[in-house]
């Protein structure tokens, strides 16, 4: 019998890099009907979330609070009174200067049922994405985090500063960046060497890090010159030095781009990121099935007139064998029917059914099937089905019965627009923080534009723009915008693998 309180899981979500937040965490996440969240997370975390959960944005961004930590003790314990079980998303660890130790006790002190879900703090994840280890046999055998907000005059401060000096090993700044003037000079006047190596890392693990080193003494300045602003990790000691040696992240060749993809399932797009890139899914068409299934199951219940199936998307084969399995029908009612696919990924759907597919175009448009079935002749007394979305070109349609053939081209899937509004896909736009755009179709393209509104040509003006064959290209250009990427052969593969070669050739260009 579930209690009548929920649970309050205390998740840490990590420092930035979506692939850093823990499987337990995401489990919390996703059966959570209320999360409550702070500034310093992957926003896209968020897309995780139950589609009824509650958000409850927190702040906590640079000092500026949207709720005090007494009123997100309060709503924690209000939800989980109303039987709800929450979320309480923290970025870093929740633990590590999260206060959620905090939070723990007054879930204690109301008698609700907590656990705590660790996350990877940026007092370690930052350091190893700018290629500093923290500890280091010949540098350094320890390291110490310090809460660099209590780096003041205040006489009340924790920090033991002459241990801090005197010690051999790191130290590690967290929250530091506004006070690095007392900080650096605390630790000269506790007798650290003002050459004593430094780096600060801003935005560790994500696509806009940038880390700049310096020494104790100099590393004011050099914030103020680079205009290095919070959120940032300050690192302090010898193991810096390794840097030049390990950085590993910032030398990836797509590192600092950040890949907006527009369609609901992002696989294929593994090889970006694999290179440094972010990838942003903000899907601008959303798959249902049709209004009506009479015309499919139509089709299906005579399935056995037909010469030929041909499929031209992953899903289109898994709504028809949804529906065709839905009706009781059996594989073995396809027997001596040949099967055609427009491009591997479709294939590969197919054989998941254990179905042999006898054929598969060079070109993986309309023209290119009608040349791989032997020309318009081929089509004459064939009797073929296509199922396939509510909106398709008709040039295949059109030339099998102009040559004699039939065909049947029953609606297995809708692409239909999310009710999504893109408020903070625009926030990232205008930011400059999207720096390539893809598009696997032209309704994605087209679904964009009507999300964004009247900013969207504006919006897109300084963002390579990749197209995954020429039809979708043409409804980009005919917008206003330049492509700048079309792969010769239309798959995801092959797109992605001409924005890497596109990215590739950029940074030969500029070195």
């Amino acid at each position: 019998m579930k209690d009548a309180k929920g649970t309050v899981y205390l998740v840490g979500a990590g420092p930035g890099d979506i692939g850093l937040l823990t499987i337990k965490g995401l489990k919390c996440l996703q059966k959570a009907d209320v999360v409550v969240y702070d500034f310093h997370l992957n926003v896209h975390i968020l897309d995780y979330i139950k589609r009824d959960a509650e958000l409850i944005y927190a702040g906590k961004r640079g000092g500026r609070h949207d709720m005090t930590q007494e009123e997100i003790n309060a709503v924690l314990v209000k939800k989980a009174l109303e039987g709800k079980d929450v979320c309480r998303l923290k970025g870093g660890d929740p633990f590590v200067f999260g206060r959620g130790g905090e939070e723990a006790e007054v879930l204690t002190e109301a008698g609700i049922r907590f656990e705590v879900v660790p996350g990877i703090s940026s007092a370690i994840a930052a350091p190893a994405y700018a290629g500093i280890p923290l500890t280091h046999r010949d540098y350094a055998s320890s390291f110490v985090v310090v809460p660099g907000n209590e780096a003041s005059t205040k006489k009340e401060s924790s920090i033991d500063w002459a241990a801090l000096a005197r010690g051999n090993g790191t130290i590690v700044f967290l929250m530091a960046i506004k006070n690095i003037e007392v900080v650096s000079q605390r630790l000269i006047d506790n007798g650290k060497a003002p050459d004593t190596p430094v780096a600060v890392i801003r935005w560790g693990t994500r696509a806009e890090q940038r880390t700049i080193v310096s020494t104790v003494k100099d590393i004011p300045a050099a914030i103020k010159n680079s205009e290095i602003r919070p959120p940032a990790v300050v690192v302090v000691g010898d193991v810096v030095k390794l840097r030049d040696k390990l950085d590993w992240f910032e030398r990836k060749p797509l590192f600092g781009h950040r890949v907006l993809v527009t369609r609901e399932h992002p696989g294929g797009f593994e090889p970006l990121e694999e290179l440094g890139a972010e990838v942003t899914v903000f899907p601008t068409i959303k798959v249902v099935p049709p209004g009506s299934w009479q015309e499919l199951d139509t089709a299906i219940g005579r399935v056995r007139d037909y010469d030929w199936i041909v499929f031209t998307s992953a899903t289109g084969v898994r709504f028809f064998f949804r529906r065709f399995f839905d009706l009781d029908r059996d594989v073995r009612d396809l027997f001596g029917i040949k099967i055609c696919s427009i491009g591997p990924k479709t294939a590969s759907e197919i054989r998941r059914y254990g179905l042999k597919v006898d054929l598969v175009p060079e070109s993986f448009r309309a023209e290119g099937l009608i040349s791989a079935f032997g020309g318009p002749q081929a089509f004459k007394g064939r009797k073929i089905l296509l199922p396939r979305a509510e909106t398709a070109r008709e040039v295949f349609p059109e030339t099998v019965r102009r040559s004699g053939g039939e065909i049947d081209t029953p609606v297995a899937y809708r692409a239909v627009r999310p009710e999504s509004h893109g408020k903070r896909l625009k926030r990232f736009l205008r930011e400059g923080r999207i720096t390539i755009a893809t598009f696997t179709s032209a309704a994605t393209f087209t679904n964009f534009c009507e999300m964004m509104g009247d900013e969207a040509r504006e919006l897109l003006s300084g963002v390579t723009i990749a197209a995954i064959g020429p039809v979708t290209a043409r409804a980009v250009e005919e917008a206003g915008l330049h492509v700048h990427i079309v792969p010769e052969r239309a798959t995801v593969d092959a797109m992605v693998e001409a924005i890497v070669n596109y990215g590739l050739q950029r940074i030969s260009d500029i070195r």
